[in-house]
């Protein structure tokens, strides 16, 4: 395998391109010993074009340079701490653990974090993976949070011509309620099981893609559709949906979606796409047991409102 790593470089072949909700982003794996297998859910969203990338980052095993930095906060991600630190001359670095508290990653950005250097640290693969693959997920999520973009933590039905969102907290039911509609409900599939990408258009028109961030679903699908509808999914004791107000579903959706409170121009991007979302989505809460009628009624009352 270092062998083909090694022709790999030589022939300037360590660089590669990926769109992902039509940003364009690039991975440069330079010398090290990583490659495009460490992450192989990218490969759909492979991109040849000649686009500038809005996004590089840079695998290195040493950083360029050793800034001072300052602890500003920690992201606790599924129980794993990941801390963050502001550099003293500008941007950020974030250092990853796993849920064994191993340290994975480090990534070193500018403060735009369209230009980030990472250090993927020796490990088993699953550890490899888990640190490269996330640094590339906060990298993006980060970079385009003021282009009417968001990474938001919830499984995806493509239903007919239309994309519906369930947003839950981790293990709380949103991949059992999508799996119920494609059980039950005829012309549905999955297209993301975990943090799918919103975009929303010049016009106002929103629409979800998929992305190379699904959780422990394979579920890596560069395909995209308009958004019909979001469900925020609570457990109860029987089954009862109801349409948010806009500050309702602000208050929902702005904690679902991947943002950086010690960043202004970060936390307000996203909270500025989460305003322009409400306008033009409808946003329900459903409270409901794991059974097939919940589905149903779910189904039934948000597709209402489509027509379909």
């Amino acid at each position: 395998m270092q062998e083909n790593l090694n022709s790999l470089h030589k022939n300037g072949l360590s660089m590669r391109n990926y769109n992902i909700a039509n940003h364009i982003i690039a991975i440069d794996f330079g010398s090290t010993d990583c490659s495009e297998s460490l992450i192989p859910s990218f490969t759909p969203f492979s991109y040849y074009g000649k686009e500038k990338p809005l996004l590089t980052v840079r695998l290195v095993e040493v950083f360029p340079t050793e800034d001072d930095t300052i602890e500003i906060g920690i992201f606790d991600v599924g129980g794993c701490d990941y801390g963050v630190y502001r550099r003293l001359c500008g941007g950020y670095q974030i250092r990853l653990h796993d849920s064994f508290n191993h340290l994975c990653a480090i990534m070193q950005s500018d403060a735009t974090f369209t230009h980030c250097d990472v250090i993927v640290f020796d490990g088993p693969e699953a550890q490899r993976h888990y640190g490269l693959n996330n640094c590339m997920m906060m990298a993006f999520a980060f970079a385009t949070a003021t282009l009417d973009t968001v990474l938001i933590h919830s499984s995806v039905i493509l239903h007919k011509t239309m994309g519906y969102l369930m947003t839950a907290p981790s293990g709380t039911g949103k991949s059992t309620h999508t799996h119920l509609w494609y059980t039950n409900i005829p012309e549905c599939e999955l297209l993301n099981d975990d943090n799918p990408i919103i975009r929303i258009k010049s016009d106002g028109t929103a629409y979800v893609y998929g992305s190379p961030w699904s959780g422990k679903t394979a579920c890596y699908r560069n395909i995209h559709a308009p958004i019909g509808g979001i469900v925020r999914i609570r457990q109860h004791s029987e089954n009862i949906i109801r349409h948010l107000r806009p500050i309702e579903a602000f208050t929902i959706l702005l904690p679902a979606c991947s943002n950086m409170k010690w960043d202004k121009r970060i936390y307000n991007g996203i909270c500025d796409s989460v305003s322009k979302l409400i306008q033009k989505v409808n946003i329900w809460e459903l409270k409901c047991l794991p059974d097939d009628n919940a589905a149903k009624l779910c189904h039934d009352t948000i597709c209402k409102e489509c027509h379909i």
